[in-house]
């Protein structure tokens, strides 16, 4: 297969990316002696749910140099993208998976080809955001239209688990240390799944994010954080947010994303709690815990059809875009870094620029939230860039091995469709 840095001029890499000379600009030191582990990366151009992906995904495994001796006879984890998990998400005309959610087609061929590759066990994870906690994964599937029975019977033996708890007849949480450099925390606890799995599959959406500016495989490990540990707490008095009865449902994004409230005695700390409070801070530092803790083994991009402008439905001025793109890949910041650049965005680029310079609704975020101290407009780091200096991979197109479909033969510029500068 031809490898796609070949096919690629000088003229083409730059006008894909836009880097600029700030960005190319690396400081010298002790980080020059870390080589980020680099691992090839394949693109393909999909236009349709109703392509045969079990092929399509045995060929994109078979690009990346195959992973049957990593998932024979194994058990087989994947988190998926359901992000504000309901069992509504639907927009009117389109299901979710054709929005913001990993749609259900992609998520029943990855199951039949683990499958074929000889899994053991497949278990499909999430943390769902709902009123009545404690009810089957499935149930939140169903009520987005999802064939949940085909799904099962996609491999020998297929489990749905909702992860905010510590699971089924447990009583305690897995606890995972950050094994790589850590930001925020040392330490998570997680749903025993999360440890009793042999490989980890992120299978994530490619789309935009408010508060983050894009969403991809590393962003999508925030949902592993349960919500029965982090978030369902006493309600704040005087607090206006909807509730579970005495609990509000918020609380671990005071956690996470402002670091407004501490995680409950017992669980790991904060290393620092006097450190920067703002969300585009904190949260690509805090997502590079998360991968660091729980590693990523094999990062699923599903950009067939997607959300632009914004993670959900809700999200003011978000649309429904059809860019055709599926990207895999065993490294999670390479992985997301070739996303970014088949989305038309700069994969090293900086908080001044799209997607990282954002405008965050300012009913739906604390007043310190909008502008930070300093700061002249409201940002979010590049979560890739703080995966690469942790340590956990690289960022940088000019290193990683490219398979498939080049990239410029399979762009999408995100930015462009969003703001109506692209014919259709």
């Amino acid at each position: 297969m031809e490898d796609a840095r070949v096919s690629l001029s000088r003229r083409d890499w730059f006008a894909l990316s836009s880097l600029a000379a700030g960005a190319l600009a690396v400081k010298h030191g002790k980080a020059d002696v870390v080589q980020p582990p680099v691992s090839p990366v394949s693109v393909a151009k999909v236009v349709s749910y109703d392509t045969d992906l079990v092929a399509q995904f045995q060929l994109m495994f078979d690009q990346i140099g195959g992973i049957g001796q990593l998932v024979r006879g194994k058990t087989v984890a994947m988190k998926v993208n359901l992000s504000g998990a309901s069992g509504t998400g639907r927009q009117v005309g389109l299901s979710a998976g054709q929005t913001s959610w990993v749609h259900p087609n992609i998520v029943g061929a990855l199951t039949a080809t683990f499958a074929k590759l000889g899994a053991r066990r497949v278990r499909i994870l999430e943390s769902t955001f709902r009123k009545r906690y404690g009810a089957p994964l499935e149930d939140t599937l169903l009520n987005d239209g999802w064939d949940v029975n085909a799904i099962k019977n996609a491999a020998p033996i297929v489990e749905f688990e909702d992860t905010n708890g510590p699971g089924p007849a447990k009583q305690q949480y897995s606890l995972l240390k950050v094994k790589s450099k850590p930001y925020i925390f040392n330490a998570f606890c997680f749903n025993h799944s999360y440890e009793d799995c042999d490989f980890f599959v992120s299978v994530a959406k490619m789309k935009n994010h408010e508060e983050l500016g894009i969403t991809l495989s590393m962003k999508n490990l925030f949902g592993i954080t349960p919500e029965l540990l982090y978030g369902l707490r006493p309600k704040p008095e005087g607090a206006i947010v909807s509730t579970v009865g005495n609990f509000s449902p918020w609380v671990r994004e005071r956690v996470f994303h402002y670091g407004q409230v501490q995680p409950p005695e017992g669980v790991p700390q904060e290393i620092d709690p006097t450190s920067n409070r703002y969300e585009g801070w904190r949260m690509p530092r805090l997502l590079t815990d998360l991968c660091g803790a729980r590693p990523i083994d094999l990062s699923i991009l599903d950009g067939v059809e997607a959300l632009i402008g914004g993670e959900g439905t809700g999200m003011p001025g978000s649309k429904h875009g059809k860019p055709g793109i599926v990207v895999v890949g065993r490294n999670c910041v390479s992985t997301d870094a070739v996303a970014m650049a088949t989305m038309g965005y700069n994969p090293r680029g900086g908080r001044h620029e799209a997607p990282f310079r954002l405008y965050k609704n300012p009913k739906d975020h604390p007043a310190d939230q909008l502008i930070p101290p300093g700061e002249y407009h409201q940002y979010a780091d590049n979560t890739a860039m703080m995966g690469e200096a942790a340590g956990l991979g690289t960022a940088d197109l000019s290193k990683i091995d490219l398979r498939g479909v080049p990239i410029k033969d399979v762009m999408w510029d995100y930015e462009a469709h969003w703001k109506g500068q692209a014919p259709v």
